[in-house]
C-alpha cells in the first residue's frame, strides 16, 4: 500500500489526488489536509463569490473526496500541529499543494496606513476566509485606488460597483454585503503600470464591467496604440484591448448616467501612499513602455484616494524545514521536487500563475515523478503508517480532525442559513464550523 499527504485541499491538491487514484488504483491512501475545517481553498475563498459557475468545479473534488482511498483532513495545521519531517515519517510521499495565501508586498512608503489592504485579504474579507472577516474596510470615502492590472484586480473593482440585487445568486458574506450596500464611493481607479496591451486582464472578466448596474467603465481614448497593432496580439489579449476600446467610446453623455466611475489609468507607477494615519492619496510617477518595462518619466501626479487595495501578486508561506525561494516567493523545487518524498504543486510549485485549470496537468506531472521516485527506490520503503500512523500520532496530541463527511455538515448548515436566493450563507469563524460539525 502506497500513502501519500496532499498538504492544502485546492484545485492543485484535489487534483493531485485525483491523478494519485488513476496512477495507483486502489493500492494508495491519499490524505489531503488543510488548516481550516472547510475545503476547497482558492474555490472557496478566493474565487469571486459572483463568478459561481467556476466555484461549480469544487463538484469534481467532491468526487474524489468521497472515494474510499481519499480522506478530507481538515482543521489540521501543518508547521504547528504536525511538521512535515513527521509526515516524511509516516507517508511515501508528502506533496506541497498550500497555494499563495500571503499578499506581494508593494513596498511603497505609506503602505502601513489604515485602509490599506492587499488583495489576499480585501478578496478574503468579502468572502468570509475566518482570517479577514474582521476586516471592516471603510467605505465611506469616494475614491478607490485598485493597483494591478489583472483580473483580482477586476474583481476587486467590480464588487466595489455592484449594487445589492446584483450579488442575487452570490455567495457574498452577510457582513461584506451590508458595508458595500452602504458604500459612498463614486469612482474607482485602476492603477497599472504599463499600457493597454500590457493586461493581463481576460475578455470575459472586462466585458462584465460593461453590464454593472451603476457603474461605467473609462478608458482615455490617448492610452490605447494604434488599432493596427492589435493584430499582432494573442487572440485572448486581442479581444481584451477591444474591450478597452469599447470602454474608450462610451459617450461622455452615458457615463454621466452611472452613479459610479471605473477609470483605468494606464502607464502610472504608484510611488508611495499619502495620508495621516489613514490613507488619502496615492502618488503616481508617468510611465512610458520601453520594451516592455515601464519606465518612470520623473513626472508626477497624486490621485485621490480614501480605500486602496493592491492586487499585485501572491507569495506561498514558508513551512519549517522546508526549503523556501524567497525572491520567487514559492518553495525551492526542481520540477516538483524538493526533497526526497517532498514535493510540490501548483502555486506552491511555479508561483501565482495560471488559472484553476492548469493545476490539473501540474498534480499529474508530479505524480508522475513519484511514481518513478517509487520504481527507483527513491521512496516507498515498507515500513511508512501512513493515515493509522497520522491518526495514532492526532489521538496522542488531541488534534480534532474534521473530515469530509463532518464538512458536509458545515455545508449543510451553510445552505439552510443562507438569504433567499443565494447559494450558502458561509461560517466565518472556525468556533461557529465546529459547533455545526458537533
Amino acid at each position: 500500500m502506497r500513502h501519500i499527504a496532499i498538504i492544502g485541499s485546492g484545485p492543485a491538491g484535489y487534483y493531485t489526488a485525483e491523478a494519485a487514484q488513476k496512477a495507483f488504483g486502489e493500492d494508495v491512501r491519499i490524505d489531503v489536509f488543510d488548516s481550516l475545517p472547510v475545503p476547497y481553498g482558492l474555490i472557496r475563498t478566493g474565487v469571486a463569490p459572483d463568478h459561481q459557475s467556476i466555484k461549480g468545479v469544487s463538484r469534481r473534488f467532491e468526487q474524489t473526496a468521497l472515494t474510499e482511498n481519499v480522506r478530507f483532513v481538515g482543521n489540521v495545521s501543518v508547521g504547528t500541529d504536525v511538521t512535515v519531517p513527521e509526515l516524511r515519517g509516516l507517508y511515501d510521499a508528502v506533496v506541497l499543494a498550500t497555494g499563495a495565501p500571503h499578499d506581494r508586498p508593494l513596498d511603497l512608503p505609506g503602505e502601513n496606513l489604515a485602509n490599506v489592504y492587499g488583495s489576499a485579504a480585501f478578496v478574503g474579507w468579502y468572502n468570509g476566509h475566518p482570517k479577514f472577516a474582521g476586516l471592516d474596510p471603510d467605505l465611506s470615502g469616494g475614491t478607490a485606488v485598485v493597483i494591478g492590472m489583472g483580473n483580482v484586480a477586476l474583481d476587486v473593482a467590480r464588487i466595489l460597483s455592484k449594487t445589492p440585487a446584483e450579488f442575487a445568486g452570490s455567495d457574498i458574506v452577510a457582513h461584506a454585503l451590508d458595508i458595500l450596500a452602504h458604500s459612498n464611493i463614486k469612482r474607482i481607479v485602476i492603477l497599472g503600470r504599463r499600457g493597454p496591451h500590457q493586461v493581463m486582464m481576460t475578455p470575459k472578466e472586462l466585458g462584465e464591467l460593461a453590464q454593472l448596474e451603476q457603474a461605467s467603465p473609462r478608458v482615455d481614448p490617448l492610452d490605447l496604440p494604434d488599432a493596427g497593432e492589435d493584430a499582432l496580439l494573442e487572440p485572448g489579449l486581442r479581444k481584451s484591448v477591444t474591450h478597452l476600446r469599447s470602454f474608450a467610446a462610451i459617450p461622455e453623455a452615458l457615463h454621466g448616467e452611472k452613479k459610479i466611475e471605473i477609470e483605468f489609468d494606464f502607464f502610472a507607477i504608484p510611488k508611495a501612499l499619502i495620508g495621516n494615519g489613514k490613507v488619502e492619496a496615492v502618488e503616481v510617477e508617468r510611465a512610458n513602455v520601453v520594451a516592455g518595462r515601464a519606465v518612470g518619466t520623473g513626472a508626477t501626479y497624486r490621485v485621490p484616494a480614501s480605500l486602496v487595495v493592491s492586487c499585485i501578486g501572491y507569495r506561498s508561506s514558508p513551512i519549517p524545514e522546508v526549503p523556501f525561494d524567497e525572491r520567487q516567493g514559492r518553495f525551492a523545487n526542481h520540477e516538483g521536487r524538493i526533497l526526497p518524498g517532498l514535493y510540490c504543486v501548483g502555486w506552491a510549485r511555479r508561483g501565482p500563475s495560471g488559472t484553476i485549470g492548469t493545476n490539473r496537468p501540474d498534480g499529474f506531472e508530479v505524480v508522475d515523478k513519484i511514481a518513478e521516485d517509487i520504481a527507483s527506490g527513491v521512496i516507498g520503503r515498507a515500513d511508512r503508517k501512513g493515515r493509522e500512523g497520522f491518526d495514532a500520532l492526532a489521538a496522542e496530541r488531541g488534534i480534532a480532525i474534521v473530515t469530509f463527511r463532518d464538512w458536509k455538515k458545515i455545508e449543510e448548515a451553510e445552505e439552510q442559513a443562507a438569504r433567499s436566493g443565494a447559494p450558502r450563507e458561509k461560517f466565518v469563524d472556525i468556533e461557529a464550523m465546529i459547533r455545526a460539525v458537533n
